[in-house]
């Protein structure tokens, strides 16, 4: 079941987008492992909405997701500018965090996908720590080519988590997900980016200040001046809502 059915939504260049709180949306994934429903979780930011507008494979992934949260700074301002706001940001982080507390009342089975062999251990291991009630179903890092899918597959499913975190990219970590997602049949499957380096410690999330400002971004760029190319889809998703106004909320 697409959250769209049940959750409000707005449609950002044809990507419908939850409009709902934290609170709410961690309430609806509960649901769904309670109801033992498979979803995908996408984390949109402006440049995941830019890419699949460049790609029609990509946007139809975005599509398809069950479930589509506001995390980019980027897509919380052109809810707003196009007068079809979001109640918040729901940074795929904090989600991460919040779906961890919920699964410590349930004892749910988590598994973890993606990073370096040294970091999705220390990642587990850290969350097992600070969550106690949750199970660590399994982990498995992020360095593997197609040909090892299948074992990947046997091993998740075997492993009957009700959370799969996947830390593998954006460009890879979605269509990874959409491509099996039938198969693991998993209540959330969610792409996480960067957060098992944050969790690891290998890597230190942006301070408050910048999260405040909404400019986690900026920081980011300061950390790793080779993301200014990637970062360059920001000033162009921002400039393309401006002057497309009228159609960016419009049903695609």
């Amino acid at each position: 079941m697409k959250a769209d059915s049940v959750l409000p939504t707005v449609p950002i260049f044809g990507i419908r987008v939850s409009k709902v709180d934290m609170k709410a949306t961690v309430s609806y994934l509960t649901e769904a492992v309670r109801n033992r429903e498979p979803h995908q979780v996408i984390t949109a930011n402006p440049i995941m909405v830019m890419t699949a507008l460049d790609n029609p494979a990509y946007m139809e992934i975005m599509k398809s997701a069950e479930l589509v949260v506001p995390d980019g700074t980027g897509v919380v301002w052109a809810a707003e500018y196009c007068k079809e706001p979001v109640a918040e940001r729901v940074a795929g982080f904090d989600l991460l965090h919040e779906l961890l507390r919920q699964g410590e009342v349930y004892n749910w089975r988590v598994y973890l996908l993606g990073s370096t062999p040294d970091v999705i251990r220390e990642t587990a291991s850290r969350l097992q720590t600070q969550y106690p009630r949750i199970v660590i179903a399994g982990y498995r890092d992020g360095y593997f080519g197609p040909e090892a899918d299948e074992e990947i597959i046997a091993d998740i499913t075997r492993s009957q988590p009700d959370l799969l975190f996947v830390a593998r990219g954006a460009d890879s970590q979605e269509p990874w997900i959409a491509k099996y997602k039938s198969r693991l049949n998993i209540p959330v499957m969610m792409g996480v980016g960067g957060s098992f380096d944050v969790i690891s410690g290998k890597s230190k999330r942006a301070p408050k200040a910048f999260q405040k400002l909404r400019a986690e971004w900026l920081y980011r760029l300061l950390k790793e001046p080779t993301r200014y190319k990637r970062m360059l889809a920001l000033p162009k998703f921002a400039v393309k809502v401006v002057r497309e106004k009228d159609k960016v909320t419009k049903v695609q």
